[in-house]
């Protein structure tokens, strides 16, 4: 379906929920969070953007209509109310201190985060590392450096307790410059896995990595916040499971993972500096 058509559908059926509800704009805004302006330029046709994914889980869950039928894809309107008890999606966009990112850390703090990353660790990057991938991926290095920090000092309170879990070849990769490294010089390289060591000595044991052989293992990057939520990354934004039996089916998930490692926590910062040798 055309971008404009399915805007245009989306207007008619945000209006028809307007209509049915009773309230004037202001009150329908503020019922699905965002403002009257907002809620205006959503209504005004002057152009074919749609909401961001959380305005849309609000509406839908607020007027217990599908997602499918809000943006014309369905005549089914369904019901979603339950919808926002077990999933949400978050936008990645932004400096890490303002997304619920750096809230679910808070708010897991005393209990243990499992993470998977998709790449590098983020706060086992160097900062020549992270200007190198923020310029590939046209994102603020400001930014970027910003989460690193934070999750450097997340990971220095003494009451942290963080697993991370990846694959062995991504790291071997990085040594050789292959891939999405193959711009980084050897001196760079050698650099970061040095600078990787040197912070897995130090932050043990309340940060702990663990690396699988990818070759018989997979895993999609996520993170789990202790018992309260888990956080998939996909690309520019995040689907947030809440329900109890999904965090504990991706709990188990790592747990194999764990199970499987061939590198274990107290012999990953020898392992990033024979690496760096052979640079």
């Amino acid at each position: 379906m055309d971008k404009r058509d399915l805007s245009a559908l989306f207007r008619e059926r945000l209006k028809l929920l307007l209509t049915r509800s009773d309230l004037n704009q202001s009150a329908f805004a503020a019922a699905v969070g965002i403002d009257r302006s907002a809620l205006s330029q959503l209504m005004s046709g002057n152009s074919t953007r749609l909401p961001r994914a959380e305005t849309l889980l609000n509406i839908a869950a607020e007027f217990k209509v599908s997602l499918d039928w809000l943006l014309g894809l369905s005549h089914d309107e369904g019901v979603t109310g339950e919808l926002r008890e077990s999933l949400e999606i978050e936008e990645a966009a932004g400096g890490f201190d303002r997304t619920l990112l750096a809230k679910w850390h808070a708010e897991a703090v005393g209990t243990k985060i499992r993470y998977v990353p998709a790449g590098i660790p983020d706060l086992l990057r160097t900062d020549a590392l992270v200007e190198y991938e923020a310029g590939i991926a046209n994102k603020s290095f400001k930014a970027q450096a910003g989460e690193t920090q934070y999750r450097i000092d997340y990971s220095r309170r003494p009451e942290t307790d963080m697993e991370v879990c990846m694959p062995r070849h991504t790291l071997e990769i990085f040594a050789h410059g292959l891939g999405v490294w193959s711009g980084l010089s050897p001196d760079v390289r050698r650099e970061q896995l040095e600078h990787m060591a040197r912070l897995l000595d130090d932050l043990y044991p309340t940060f702990r990595l663990f690396l699988y052989d990818g070759r018989i293992r997979y895993s999609i990057p996520y993170t789990i916040f202790g018992p309260y939520r888990a956080a998939i990354y996909v690309g520019d934004m995040y689907l947030v499971l809440n329900a109890t039996a999904t965090i504990r089916a991706l709990t188990g998930h790592f747990d194999n993972l764990i199970r499987a490692a061939e590198v274990n926590a107290h012999e990953a910062a020898r392992f990033a500096r024979e690496l760096a040798d052979t640079c």
